[in-house]
């Protein structure tokens, strides 16, 4: 069975470009470059990944579209550019002549609520969906229901949530992340990547039971359909090796059926990025 990881970075590390990188995340402040992660795909049988920008920055987008040049494995790189900016459709046109180019990720997490009504990023997001390019939302728990008046602005823009949200698991405070997720069951156009969830839950302690809640939770309301794998590597190795988060994902859907197990390990992937294998 084929495996595309949907969610994964690179980074030559700078401090100023990744100030994202605290010291409580000193295993990250190192270069993190294809050839590491293509030697990791070949232990695990995965056939591809998207790249996503981690840098709020036009010149990391640059250099992943360049990784996705040299390395046939890296299947689609989402970027970033200034939704606010007067230039920002130009901008999008630009990258569109790429094929790899696939959507646009902005750090909403660090973002007060209201940016997300602004007319300036509602505008650059408004671009999106006729340029066949998606959005990942990268939210905590307490913008979901701000993301979720977002999307239903756009019915017709292919959205994404990163890392389930980040549900509060080592504080074990996931009620109030559990009923603001139901309000995207009747969202067709927005799918979630099981993605990010150890490095959310107690780095050094955690165990498998501690994710059984919320992914009953995502697949009761994404469904087999709406779901897909990702790792967040490197960031995930603050909390537990490549292996075991993919285990995470085998494990939990060790009873589906194979065309489930197939939906969210490559197939909606490929669909909702527009990837050929």
């Amino acid at each position: 069975m084929h495996i595309i990881d949907s969610h994964q970075h690179f980074w030559t590390y700078d401090p100023h470009q990744y100030e994202w990188i605290n010291d409580k995340m000193s295993d990250l402040k190192q270069d993190f470059l294809p050839e590491q992660l293509k030697e990791i795909y070949t232990l695990n049988q995965i056939t591809g990944c998207i790249s996503v920008q981690a840098s709020s920055s036009e010149e990391e987008t640059e250099k992943l579209l360049s990784y996705a040049k040299e390395n046939d494995f890296i299947k689609g790189v989402v970027g970033w550019i200034d939704l606010c900016a007067d230039n920002a459709y130009d901008r999008l046109i630009h990258y569109k002549k790429d094929s790899t180019f696939k959507g646009i990720r902005h750090i909403l997490q660090s973002e007060p609520d209201e940016f997300m009504e602004s007319e300036a990023f509602l505008r650059g997001l408004s671009y999106l969906a006729d340029l066949n390019l998606t959005y990942d939302i990268l939210i905590y728990p307490k913008h979901l229901f701000s993301a979720y008046q977002l999307v239903k602005k756009f019915p017709k823009q292919k959205f994404v949530i990163d890392h389930l949200a980040k549900p509060l698991l080592k504080a074990k405070q996931v009620d109030h992340w559990k009923d603001l997720m139901q309000n995207f069951r009747d969202q067709p156009n927005v799918y979630c990547k099981v993605s990010g969830m150890v490095t959310e839950a107690d780095w050094k302690n955690w165990r498998y039971p501690d994710f059984t809640l919320v992914l009953d939770t995502i697949t009761d309301v994404f469904g087999a359909d709406r779901m897909m794998y990702g790792s967040d590597w490197p960031v995930c190795l603050l909390a537990g090796s490549y292996k075991n988060i993919l285990d995470i994902v085998k494990t939990y859907t060790t009873d589906w059926t194979e065309e489930n197990k197939e939906k969210i390990l490559y197939k909606n992937a490929l669909e909702f990025y527009n990837l050929v294998l």
